[in-house]
């Protein structure tokens, strides 16, 4: 059987985010952590397949570039 290769969409999204989340994220045209940065945790926490781990990895990945939620 044939390995999946862990793959990210194209941007800056953090790995540890997950593959489900991130391709949700980029088929909602979000694949960079401006774009995170433009939407609060209740935007993104709407979106299927994004959940409470993936918005806290984002967020301290934000954190790291000075960057913070829509909403914090």
């Amino acid at each position: 059987m044939a390995e999946t290769p862990d793959v990210r969409p194209v941007g800056d999204l953090p790995h540890a985010i997950g593959r489900t989340a991130a391709r949700e994220l980029s088929l909602h045209g979000i694949t960079d952590l401006d774009q995170v940065a433009a939407r609060s945790r209740k935007e993104l926490l709407a979106i299927h397949g994004v959940g409470p781990k993936a918005v806290a990895v984002l967020g301290d990945a934000l954190a790291a570039r000075g960057l913070a939620y829509r909403d914090s």
